[in-house]
């Protein structure tokens, strides 16, 4: 089979090379061909977790509740907020935005109604005042909005000069009831499985998911768009920012595009650079940029075929292909122009041949180890991940197999010329370290257990607790937003919790209307008149009872949350969260009932309080209670927002302190309350990191290791393989750890990558090493060899791995910028442990069996 394979090879790639790089050629114009359909995501479904119930809830709430996104924007005048010109100029903004599709309705302090400017009752309420009103005392407005429990930290920021419009978007019903259709179909895949039909369902509601979100992408993109050109008309007359998750996602989306730009750039110049110091010939930048760059476009338009998206993580799987694709290259040039420079005379087939046979197997053993590593990722449980993971797995094959297409059928075209190899002093370089290992070689053992002690403490402190408003730069409309919301708006992350009534609930009495009622002990079930009223059909005043939607000879109650009781309940934990200092603006029933109680002069009973929610106005209750009760299930919601810029802020432990207090001091049933939220959902996303990182960790080593026992056939060699490359991985969490950096979704893959990456240089040191020792058998003179050998080709990749993971740092997103420069530290840390730690233990161990030579010949010379 294997010969009948290199036949094949031969008679193809060798014999007729412009014919095979002619196909490639095909392929590649024919997957080039999808790129304009090459679509980019940076929704919800791109940054949560897989099967999250919590989003499936979150969801629920948003359609139960009508609480769709919203933008924010930010307003500070040049003059007094208060003016005639700057309350002109928000009513310009305000008209202006709400003109923008999609935009259902703006809360501003231009349309909050005013209960306290001046206070009159609930009950004289007819029309709602706002500011705009004629004759409105503006000072007193100020004073509303600064104290009121409905608008204080809302609408105006402790230094008066501060507000903002909320957009409140529509919410997208078709969007939530396809979302949550394909989820479940997804999530009884995972646990159960599917009928036949339910997988032709599934794969039909995905496609149309798909392509209805592409659509809403659209023109939320465009809606943001029209925001910040409206916003952009304003910003020399005030100080305006524009806010919210919307916002997020089309700048994530551009974030995307513009890391794509120049990663590619960046990663493309560095690469003809580096390759034409190097090797300092025209066919040897050619050969290998072309091998690179048609791995990417084949993968790209494979990508687009399939609308397979990229995310803000994926998003470097181009320049990450690149660099790793050159690594492969680099390696058959290297092994190419040793064998030209020892027989100049061969043939240029039989130097491509024996290049090819002599780096097979190592190249298909690094590639293969380096895809289990990000096959590894897919086990993380965050889609991103997942996807960033397979897509680099099917890259890299796509890379090995034209590697070995592209470069030898060009070597094959073009002329063989002259070896160049004279001026290379990079030998020289590389034998610096196997004469360290050498002469210090207690040395090395002593620096590697230090470095793992220290790692091993540094990876205790890591955490996964990181702030969202971290992830991009201070200069960046997405912070700058967040953070005037943050301190002077009441916190950005939003937190919803919603409370389900007691399973056990009294029936409305008439004790309800007051406490002299003569019923009030014995309630009106047991009204001697009940049954014996003769007009009960004909009661004139039974449509007026406030609590009864159903016919009068039916018992009816009063929503639970709607009463004294209920709302004593709710204040007590809204009291508990307004006293939380990482806990910023919090809205409930509770709110509303302080407002009106206050208004009231004392506090309203249960029938005062379903009269009032009867009779406001529509623009005063859709402020004050629907937002917080779903009375068809007597349900009711607390919402509130987090401040990310708290510097404690700790959101696992902030979730866990609320829930507590409100199961075990307030009394609630553990089932009847539900938290939701980007809060919620960003959490489980930071929990699941430490799960993952082991898993992942532990899939990449058990994956590796059985790879290198089959490979070097010994489990000893196996073992000493796997372990530079571990101290490698442990040096950069520890380095994390020790320097505060938190796991986030980026950082997670550097330690499998690096491991994964890491191994490809001890795959090709240990091959060369045993080549080399068969020679002589003499395990120093081998360890010389073979750093002078294959270690050069060792440090010119490590050197691309390296700088190029580094472009990253052009990234307009914090995590990716950590990301590369992490990475490249961790690949700087795994090549110097190859060529000092790596040998030191095969010198050690001796796993090839007794040395025939005791001496050092290189030694012996330089004495």
């Amino acid at each position: 089979m294997f010969e009948h394979l290199v036949t094949i090879y031969r008679s193809w790639v060798i014999a007729r090379p412009k014919l095979t790089l002619m196909l490639v050629c095909l392929l590649a114009l024919g997957m080039a061909s999808g790129l304009t359909h090459l679509k980019l995501d940076a929704s919800s479904d791109s940054l949560t977790l897989e099967h999250d119930s919590d989003l499936d809830y979150f969801r629920e709430m948003n359609q139960r509740y009508q609480s769709g996104d919203f933008l924010i924007v930010t307003f500070r005048p040049e003059q007094d907020l208060f003016s005639d010109a700057s309350i002109d100029l928000m009513k310009q903004l305000s008209d202006d935005l709400s003109q923008v599709p999609g935009v259902v309705s703006i809360l501003s302090m231009l349309d909050a109604p005013l209960l306290y400017s001046p206070k009159i009752s609930l009950g004289d309420i007819d029309e709602a005042r706002t500011l705009l009103t004629p004759g409105v005392d503006r000072q007193a407005a100020k004073k509303e909005y600064l104290n009121s429990p409905l608008y204080k930290n809302l609408l105006l920021g402790p230094d008066g000069q501060t507000t903002a419009l909320m957009l409140n978007l529509q919410v997208d019903n078709r969007y939530l009831e396809m979302v949550r259709h394909r989820d479940a179909l997804r999530l009884k895949r995972s646990q159960d499985g599917l009928s036949s039909a339910e997988v032709i369902e599934l794969e039909r509601v995905t496609r149309e998911f798909r392509d209805y979100r592409t659509e809403v992408a659209a023109r939320d993109h465009q809606r943001v768009q029209l925001v910040r050109d409206v916003v952009a008309g304003y910003q020399d007359r005030a100080q305006l920012f524009v806010g919210g998750a919307t916002m997020i996602t089309a700048d994530m989306i551009d974030f995307i595009k513009s890391d794509l730009r120049i990663f590619g750039i960046g990663v493309l110049a560095f690469m003809i650079i580096v390759m034409a110091i190097i090797f300092r010939q025209k066919r040897f930048v050619i050969l290998p940029i072309l091998s690179s760059m048609t791995a990417v476009l084949i993968m790209l338009g494979f990508l687009s075929w399939i609308d397979w998206r990229l995310t803000v993580i994926s998003s470097n799987f181009v320049a990450l292909l690149l660099i790793i694709s050159l690594a492969i290259t680099i390696h058959l040039l290297v092994r190419y122009r040793e064998f030209h420079k020892a027989t100049p005379d061969a043939p240029q087939a039989e130097l491509v041949m024996n290049t090819v046979a002599f780096m097979a197997l190592p190249c298909l053993y690094t590639t293969l180890t380096t895809m289990v590593a990000f096959a590894s990722l897919v086990v993380s449980n965050i889609r991103p991940v997942i996807d960033f993971g397979w897509m680099m797995s099917i890259g890299l094959a796509v890379s090995l197999i034209l590697s070995f297409v592209i470069i030898p059928a060009g070597l094959m075209i073009l002329p063989k010329g002259e070896p160049k190899d004279k001026g290379d002093n990079s030998a020289a370089f590389t034998l610096l370290f196997s004469r360290f290992t050498q002469r210090h070689s207690n040395l090395v053992l002593w620096l590697s257990v230090l470095i793992a002690i220290v790692s091993v403490y540094g990876v205790s402190r890591l955490e996964v607790e990181n702030k969202f408003i971290d992830y991009f730069h201070e200069s960046t409309e997405i912070y700058q937003g967040m953070y005037v919301i943050d301190k002077n708006l009441g916190g950005t992350i939003t937190l919803d919790i919603t409370l389900d009534a007691p399973d056990e609930e009294p029936l409305y009495t008439a004790s309800a209307a007051g406490e002299d009622d003569p019923f009030a002990e014995t309630g009106a079930e047991l009204d001697p008149f009940a049954s014996a009223d003769s007009f009960d059909e004909e009661d004139p005043f039974g449509e007026a009872d406030p609590f009864n939607e159903q016919s009068p000879d039916q018992h009816s109650r009063q929503d639970y949350w709607f009463t004294s009781a209920g709302v004593a309940e709710i204040s007590k934990l809204q009291n508990y969260l307004d006293a939380l200092p990482e806990v910023g603006k919090v809205q409930s029933l509770a709110t509303a009932y302080e407002v009106a109680s206050d208004i009231n002069g004392a506090p309203l009973n249960d029938f005062e309080m379903a009269l009032i929610q009867k009779s406001l106005p529509e623009e005063v209750s859709s402020v004050m209670f629907d937002p917080y009760l779903a009375e068809d299930i007597e349900q009711t919601r607390i919402t509130l927002r987090v401040k990310e810029t708290y510097p404690g802020l700790r959101r696992a432990e902030l979730l866990e302190k609320i829930r507590q207090y409100t199961i075990n001091e307030l009394g609630f049933d553990a089932d009847k309350v539900h938290f939701s939220g980007l809060l919620v959902l960003y959490n489980n996303m930071l929990q699941s990191l430490y799960k993952s990182q082991i898993v992942t960790l532990g899939a990449v080593f058990i994956g590796i290791v059985l790879m290198f026992v089959v490979l070097f056939r010994s489990i000893v060699m196996a073992i000493i393989a796997i372990v530079p490359n571990l101290l490698a991985a442990a040096t950069v969490l520890g380095g994390m750890g020790l320097a505060g950096v938190p796991l986030d979704m980026m950082t997670i893959t550097i330690a499998a990558i690096t491991v994964g990456i890491g191994v490809d240089d001890t795959i090709h040191y240990i091959h060369r090493y045993k080549k080399e020792f068969a020679v002589d058998g003499d395990y120093i003179a081998a360890m010389h060899r073979s750093h002078a050998s294959i270690g050069r080709a060792m440090f010119y990749t490590s050197v691309i791995i390296v700088v190029g993971f580094s472009i990253l740092a052009l990234s307009n997103f914090i995590p990716t910028i950590y990301f590369g420069l992490l990475t490249s530290f961790a690949m700087l840390a795994a090549i110097l442990a190859a060529l000092t730690l790596l040998p030191r233990l095969i010198l050690l161990v001796k796993p090839l069996g007794k040395p025939q030579l005791d001496h050092d010949p290189l030694q012996a010379q330089a004495a």
